[in-house]
C-alpha cells in the first residue's frame, strides 16, 4: 500500500524506515532491498509518519489510530506508546535533537510534548536520585526474562478502540495461518512454500 513518510536513520546513513498504510512500518538497508530487515507491528491504522532518535537506536511514529509509538529500531514490537482522550489523528511527529522529548501533531490543531522516556524525572536530579535511578534500571536489566517482570514491563494501558482492532486483527491473522495450514496439509508436498513475513510484504524491486 502507499508510503506515507520515510526517515533515514542519522547514525546507519544506509538504513531507512518507512511509515505504511497497511499499520506497519518497514526498516530497510539500500544495499538489499529485496525483504525489510525488521516489519514493525502494533498500530491498527495506517501511519502518517516517523522520525528517529538523535541516537538511531530508537524512532517515534504517528498513526490515524490516535496514537504516538515508540519502538526500538531492531524490534518489531512498540515498546511505549502515547494517547490521550482528546487527541486525534496524528499526522506528524518529530523526535528533539537532544533525545529528551517527542513532538505530535493532530488533527485536533494542537501540538503536543512527551518525554522520550516516559518514568525519566525533569528537572534537577541530585547524585543520590541519580545512583537509584541507575539501581532501578540495573534491575530491571538483570531480571528482564523472569516472566512476571516482562509482563510488568509489557503490559500498557491502550483505548477500547485500538484493543478491539487489534482483537480484530489477531483474528484475522490466526484464520489465515489456519487456512494457510489446511492447504498445505492437503497439497503435494513442496507445493505450498512456506513464505517469511519480511518476504510476504515486498511485491518487487525495481532498479
Amino acid at each position: 500500500m502507499k508510503s506515507n513518510k520515510l526517515a533515514w536513520n542519522p547514525m546507519e546513513a544506509f538504513n531507512f524506515t518507512v511509515a505504511n498504510e497497511d499499520c506497519n512500518l518497514y526498516s530497510f538497508d539500500t544495499r538489499k532491498l529485496q525483504s525489510p530487515l525488521k516489519v514493525h507491528f502494533d498500530h491498527v491504522s495506517a501511519v502518517t509518519d516517523v522520525d528517529y532518535a538523535p541516537t538511531g537506536k530508537e524512532f517515534v511514529s504517528g498513526s490515524y489510530d490516535k496514537t504516538v509509538r515508540l519502538y526500538n529500531a531492531h524490534l518489531s514490537h512498540s515498546r511505549d506508546i502515547y494517547h490521550t482522550k482528546r487527541m486525534q489523528h496524528v499526522v506528524c511527529v518529530a523526535w528533539s535533537l537532544d533525545n529528551r522529548y517527542i513532538f505530535s501533531g493532530s488533527d485536533e490543531m494542537n501540538v503536543r510534548m512527551w518525554k522520550a522516556n516516559a518514568s525519566e524525572k525533569l528537572g534537577v536530579i541530585r547524585p543520590r536520585e541519580r545512583t537509584n535511578f541507575n539501581y532501578q534500571e540495573a534491575l530491571k536489566e538483570k531480571y528482564a526474562a523472569h516472566p512476571q517482570i516482562k509482563r510488568i514491563a509489557r503490559h500498557r494501558q491502550v483505548p477500547r478502540h485500538v484493543m478491539n482492532a487489534q482483537r480484530k486483527m489477531r483474528a484475522v491473522k490466526e484464520k489465515e495461518l489456519v487456512k494457510e495450514a489446511n492447504i498445505r496439509k492437503h497439497s503435494k508436498k513442496g507445493k505450498v512454500p512456506f513464505v517469511s513475513e519480511k518476504k510476504k510484504h515486498v511485491i518487487r524491486e525495481d532498479v
